[in-house]
């Protein structure tokens, strides 16, 4: 089969696309990717000799390149993870949200009906869902949970999803969702709040912390988000969303300062800041149907996967002043 990865450069797409060009040596993956700038072209750099894989630059709202593409490569699977993401950037400018995330995922499910792919698969967020009471630790996200969304960012996730069982129901479409928790793992673009504290302790400097640190997210490995991935465009039942947790919840403090433990950091770094707005309190994902259905289960715990992430940005300390620096807008024009 012949896969389009949108979105490929990106932290969860890269780390896909990791995952299975090496497991899957029959099939063909197309990686592409605007880069703007949370894309990297050095997430996948590596791959650039697969024999099953390559790259194509291009932007998914942009309707005649991707008809064209279409065209041209017939592919089987489309699986869209292209999206801005970053909560604080959609409150600052919701625009550029609304046209990707919703727009770009109707420019793909047309070329999709146009060229008859087998199955659309769009990558979504626990975000849609809206949030749960702190002091309620037995409710969870299931996947009949209704939309309630707090930010520009999640409202056009969730317009996405709708727009997507949209065309499911009205045409047909062979289309499969999954919602995801908090992801963390290599190549994150560091914005998010794992690697921005890793990056600011490294320099000993101040970590901003959102109020009192008491919002609940439920952390997953990346890897084990794409392996959920993986089994519901494969043997997922068309028309269905599946929820993907971490079954790890944890504060942001927590999260914190389990890092700063491992780095051998001061918890004195810890800056409060003014709170976002509408910040969501807590996210809990339940799994149970993915895990019933498909055999999905976790291949790491919250405490040996923070372990590996924060030992791979220790490593890779290049990675992380590449894209500081701003080098990395550079990683594929200079290739």
């Amino acid at each position: 089969m012949k896969f389009l990865v949108t979105g490929g450069a990106g932290f969860i797409g890269s780390n896909y696309l990791h995952y299975v060009t090496n497991k899957y040596l029959e099939d063909e993956f197309v990686c592409l990717d605007a880069l703007t700038y949370a894309g990297n072209y050095n997430n996948i750099k590596e791959l650039e000799n697969k024999p099953n894989y390559k790259f194509v630059k291009g932007d998914i709202t942009d309707r005649d390149f991707i008809d064209t593409l279409f065209a041209n490569e017939r592919f089987d699977v489309v699986i869209n993870f292209a999206a801005e993401s970053h909560v604080d950037n959609s409150i600052k400018n919701p625009g550029v949200f609304l046209t990707t995330n919703i727009i770009g995922t109707q420019v793909l499910m047309d070329a999709c009906r146009k060229y008859g792919i087998s199955r659309y698969h769009q990558i979504s967020t626990d975000e849609v869902y809206g949030d749960l009471p702190l002091d309620r630790p037995d409710l969870k996200f299931v996947e009949s949970t209704p939309i309630h969304t707090s930010s520009p960012y999640s409202t056009s996730k969730a317009s996405a999803d709708l727009l997507v069982m949209a065309y499911y129901r009205t045409y047909g479409l062979p289309v499969t969702i999954s919602r995801c928790s908090n992801n963390y793992g290599a190549y994150q673009f560091p914005e998010k709040l794992i690697p921005v504290v890793i990056s600011k302790a490294l320099k000993n400097e101040s970590i901003p912390v959102y109020g009192k640190g008491e919002n609940v997210r439920d952390w997953i490995h990346v890897i084990d988000h794409n392996i959920g991935v993986d089994l519901i465009v494969r043997n997922g039942k068309v028309g269905e969303i599946y929820n993907l947790g971490g079954h790890s919840e944890r504060t942001n403090l927590d999260v914190v300062k389990t890092i700063l433990k491992q780095m051998n950091k001061p918890e004195s770094l810890i800056t409060y800041v003014t709170d976002r707005p509408g910040h969501d309190l807590r996210y809990a994902i339940d799994s149970t149907k993915v895990e019933k259905e498909l055999g999905w289960t976790l291949t790491r715990n919250f405490e040996e996967g923070i372990k590996d992430t924060v030992d791979w940005y220790l490593n890779n300390e290049g990675w992380i002043n590449n894209i500081l620096s701003g080098e990395y807008k550079n990683s594929y024009s200079e290739r």
